[in-house]
């Protein structure tokens, strides 16, 4: 076989790849966002008070059995962010939103909007919202804003 007849063909599988990828990314991204609008639809606030937090697997976390069983069989072994409160006096695992699990204080309680057993927002105690805290700057970054700072300039954020 000729050596153009060989890329042609991996040229068109590579395509054909492509092509599916992005037909099934669109085709997943629809299902996320219809989820998530259930979920906004479901919320509801609630005082807890947030005893733990840390990324496990499904089936380490100690949910009910019934919770275990709805979860994807692929998805059991992923850490997900998990979450363990006490609402009133009935303490649970619950799963956390990845983008508000670094924003969820331990020890602390929170108001936080839930749906189900998914915490989808936080808030601090007195309707104040919870920020992230800002990683610390390094020594060049440092040394770079208080030299940009002596020559006039504005800082590179």
């Amino acid at each position: 076989m000729k050596p153009l007849y060989i890329v042609l063909i991996v040229v068109a599988v590579i395509i054909v790849l492509l092509a599916i990828l992005y037909f099934l990314g669109k085709k997943l991204e629809k299902k996320q966002a219809e989820q998530k609008m259930l979920l906004e639809a479901n919320k509801q606030t609630v005082s807890l008070l947030v005893i733990d937090k840390k990324k496990m697997k499904v089936k380490d976390a100690q949910l009910p059995a019934s919770i275990i069983e709805q979860v994807p069989k692929a998805a059991r072994n992923i850490k997900t962010p998990m979450v363990k409160v006490k609402i009133g006096p009935q303490i649970m695992t619950m799963f956390c939103d990845e983008q508000i699990f670094d924003l969820v204080p331990v020890k602390k309680e929170i108001k936080a909007e839930i749906s189900g057993i998914y915490i989808i927002g936080v808030k601090g105690v007195h309707g104040t919202v919870i920020k992230k805290d800002e990683k610390k700057k390094g020594f060049f970054k440092r040394a770079m804003e208080k030299a940009q700072e002596k020559a006039g300039a504005k800082p590179i954020k």
